[in-house]
């Protein structure tokens, strides 16, 4: 048998470049001997990072599986966080140890809002899937499913003076329900849009909700036990003529769809205006519920302050003295006797505007927290992957406090999508850039080394020697930064359009560049005298130019220095000659432009990936298709071969990394982590790392490892994948005239409950079996005259059916072994020895018997059972 080719497997290694992730949310949190405020768990793709801010540092990562974080919850103790995940799990973590001993599993899709109650003992949880389910958090299973809504969940609160709950969601409606009688009780019908946050305020008598426009509308709760004793008549409504219908068009809307105003009503109490013209984003309290902030698309954070009964009682008493003395002196003017002013109390007397928070960008989350002294520290985590954190001084004397910026988490990610990658030659050096940004990264720590401004990068390189790089911009631009100053040594103008690619030529002495001006240009390295200094500085000078008929989208140069290829946009891929520059092969055959092609080692294969997802394997020889592989769901972005192999990497818009064997044709693996587009990816000089940049903001290192990987195995894995997949998505079976229920069982079918449900039909089975057995002997015992005696035994007072047989023995000899078969409800039972034994008894095959059983010596005791059941046995027939 010949020797089969072994491929090593690539795992995940870290993730990093990201911050936060706009999917969820910020919170803050404290760390054992902590200080409060200075601590704010945000999640980055499955992860959640607990950064220090006053530092800038990860001091924690909560790790997760495969899917992406969509929300996180504190717990009331401070020493743990729910983390909701796009596949509906929530994990609740420790943040003593970081580990994670609790997993609910109830949810089919991405988990929107969670929230604990007073005491931590309750979660509750909302979805995608519109339902809401309330979580045991100490026995850790779930209570019960509420279903009721039409869309996503956006809010869930406790109300835990009468074990209420209240939901909003993106169906415009809030539901109000009871969680002793798990039943919807009431609904708020008073939203025309979708209904996208929502605080509780006042002690639980207020509720403020955000809708689609820029009004936050106030419902003000009276319970039952605050309005009527039970028994008494409820007051009629009566409208006269002279009543307004315009005024009495909200009190409509507040009213519920039905009479269930036996456990509170809600009422509309006005509304409160926001600066901003769009949907609200996000709104939140502090713990208290003394601050309120909310936000809308853009980069200002609104700030409002909650008044208690004795500052509102305060401010109305000033507002009645101004309305005498203004009263006092008309009625001076006009010669009247003063009329006793009247002061209505409305919503902006109670909820006053604080101030505002100008961000340096668009606002995604925030948080609050009230600190000792009265100060409130804001977090922010910005749409650009940034975290920026504020304080406010709040006291009587100063009406609005101005906000300061405490910190900013800038360091450790791009603002914008990396777009293109690189390894240095001593895969010690990893360099990404941005739309704004050149960073390089230390692979081994993980930490940035350098960062410089730049323009929009497209493509980059490391100079031989590992101290200087180059970027090609969007503008055209070749951009030399020296790394050991961190400063720009050259802008050089390259090409009139974008320069999309920039290659490093085999011999090391220049690089060539291809851009949207139709031309490839190829350069070569010079050492230049500044002019400031004497020393020498790195520079390009430009040697030839060939002319395309279309734009450049990407250039390689063959290792053995021959040829050049060049894809162009009219998705064919031009092969040149790399001395004279004259033309040898044209290789068409991709249906939309190549966007990324690379030739192997030894320059036998070049390879092409395309938008059109397929990836084709070509020989440089003759320029022959040697397979045409589809490759990816969208676009195939980049590719390129492992050093000194015919193995090689392709990242696509569909999340996934993919290697291939370009002798084989084979798929050998499968690399899923990213939760958006893969932009770019680079592979270590030595084939040990591969380090790829998404469309979620982050990098992530794949290592290999020294596991081989098995074919059939790894197609195995994905089918089960895809099955558990399918499994999440089904829906529930449907019965024909069952009506569905507002509360239903907190479970979620998984594949480990479709075994077990097998395993309970098997044992069903089996059990169905030996019964038919067991009353087929029964049958076949009365037929010829037996009778089954019962026996009394200490834990079976009522007697166990118990039937005596004798085997003769073969010979002359006197003793008789006595045979003692039991039916499946005898705890002395001992099955007959070997497959004839349970025949002759009906039973069929069976478990074995016990070792330690009343049987176990039968032969030693002269063929009696232990128990006293002696040797009265029959003989067999």
């Amino acid at each position: 048998m010949g020797l089969t080719k072994q491929y090593l497997r690539y795992v995940s290694g870290a993730v990093f470049g990201v911050i936060g992730s706009q999917k969820a949310n910020i919170a803050y949190v404290t760390l054992r001997g902590g200080e409060k405020g200075r601590h704010v768990a945000v999640a980055a793709c499955e992860h959640v990072f607990i950064w220090d801010v006053r530092k800038g540092e990860k001091v924690m990562i909560l790790k997760g599986v495969k899917h992406e974080v969509t929300f996180l919850c504190p717990a009331p103790d401070g020493n743990h966080v729910a983390v909701g995940y796009e596949d509906g799990a929530v994990r609740i973590f420790s943040l003593l140890s970081g580990e994670s001993s609790v997993t609910l599993n109830g949810h089919k899709t991405a988990v929107t809002v969670i929230g604990y109650d007073g005491l931590g003992a309750r979660l509750v949880t909302g979805s995608r899937d519109t339902d809401v389910i309330v979580w045991d958090v100490i026995n850790e299973c779930g209570l019960f499913r509420l279903k009721g809504h039409k869309d996503s969940i956006t809010q869930a609160l406790f109300l835990e003076k009468h074990n209420l709950l209240v939901t909003s969601s993106k169906d415009s409606f809030v539901k109000w329900w009871d969680l002793d009688t798990q039943h919807c009780f009431k609904t708020l019908v008073g939203h025309r849009s979708e209904v996208w946050g929502m605080v509780m305020l006042d002690q639980e008598s207020r509720l403020l909700t955000g809708s689609a426009d820029s009004e936050l509308r106030a419902w003000d709760i009276s319970y039952l036990s605050q309005e009527k004793v039970e028994g008494e008549p409820q007051e009629k409504k009566v409208k006269s003529l002279l009543d307004d219908d315009d005024d009495d068009e909200d009190q409509d809307e507040a009213m519920d769809e039905g009479s269930e105003d036996r456990i509170l009503s809600c009422k509309g109490a006005g509304s409160i205006l926001r600066e901003a013209r769009d949907r609200v984003v996000s709104m939140t309290t502090d713990s208290k519920a003394r601050v309120l902030a909310c936000h809308g698309n853009e980069a200002v954070l609104e700030l409002f302050t909650v008044l208690s009964k004795q500052e509102v009682e305060r401010a109305m008493g000033r507002k009645l003295k101004k309305a005498k003395k203004k009263a006092a002196k008309l009625t001076e003017d006009a010669d009247q006797e003063a009329a006793e002013p009247a002061v209505q109390k409305t919503l902006g007397d109670q909820i006053t505007r604080l101030t505002n928070i100008k961000a340096s960008s668009k606002i995604r989350w925030v948080d609050c927290l009230w600190c000792a002294g009265g100060e409130l520290k804001v977090a922010l985590l910005l749409q650009n992957n940034t975290v920026e954190t504020y304080s406010l001084k709040l006291s009587d004397n100063r009406p609005a406090p101005a906000a300061t910026k405490t910190s900013r988490l800038t360091l450790a990610g791009h603002r914008t999508d990396a777009r293109t990658l690189a390894f240095s030659s001593d895969n010690m050096a990893v360099l990404s850039a941005s739309g704004d940004t050149v960073k390089v990264w230390n692979r081994s720590t993980l930490q940035v080394v350098r960062t410089m401004a730049c323009e929009y990068a497209l493509c980059s390189l490391f100079v031989p020697g590992d101290r200087q790089i180059i970027l090609g911009t969007k503008t055209g631009k070749l951009q030399i930064f020296d790394l050991a100053s961190g400063g720009l040594l050259e802008n050089v103008a390259a090409h009139e359009g974008a320069l999309w690619s920039v290659a490093l030529s085999p011999d090391q002495r220049g690089i060539v560049t291809g851009g949207a001006d139709k031309t490839v240009r190829f350069w070569d390295f010079e050492l230049v005298k500044g002019q400031e200094t004497e020393q020498k500085r790195l520079t390009v000078k430009h040697t030839r130019t060939l002319q395309l008929a279309e734009d450049v989208l990407c250039v390689k140069v063959s290792p053995n220095q021959k040829l050049l290829a060049v894809s162009l946009l009219d998705s064919t891929v031009k092969v040149f000659y790399m001395d004279t520059l004259k033309f040898f092969l044209s290789l068409y055959g991709h249906k939309l432009p190549v966007l990324c092609l690379d030739i192997c080692h030894d320059s036998s294969l070049i390879v092409t990936g395309s938008a059109d997802r397929n990836v084709k394997i070509w020989g440089l020889d003759f320029g022959d298709c040697h397979r045409s592989l589809f490759a990816h769901d969208d676009s195939v972005m980049f590719l390129q071969f492992v050093p000194k192999t015919h193995l090689f990497f392709t990242a696509g818009k569909d999340k996934k990394i993919k290697q291939w064997d370009a002798d084989k044709f084979q798929l050998i693996q499968t690399l899923e982590g990213h939760h958006r587009e893969v932009w770019a990816l680079a592979v270590s000089p030595s084939g040990d790392y591969l380090v790829s940049s998404s469309h979620d903001k982050s990098l992530r290192l794949w290592d290999r490892t020294r596991e081989p990987i098995i074919l059939d195995e790894e197609r195995e894995t994905e089918r089960e994948a895809e099955f558990e997949e399918s499994l999440a998505k089904e829906g529930e079976p449907v019965v024909p005239g069952e009506t569905e229920g507002e509360a239903a069982p907190a479970v979620k079918k998984t594949v480990e409950t479709v075994k077990a449900a097998e395993r309970i039909m098997e044992a069903l089975e089996l059990y169905r079996i030996e019964s038919r057995k067991l009353e087929e002997h029964k049958y076949a015992c009365e037929q010829a005259g037996k009778q089954s005696t019962r026996v009394a035994s200490p834990s079976d007072p009522g007697g166990s059916e118990v039937n005596h047989v004798q085997t003769p023995t073969r010979g002359k000899t006197s003793s008789r072994v006595g045979v003692c078969v039991f039916t499946s409800s005898c705890p002395n039972a001992r099955r007959p020895q070997g497959q004839a034994g349970r025949r002759a008894a009906g039973l069929g095959g069976g478990p074995p018997p016990r070792p330690d059983g009343p049987m176990a010596d039968a032969n030693a005791n002269g063929g009696e059972c232990q128990r006293g059941h002696g040797d009265n046995s029959e003989p067999l027939t």
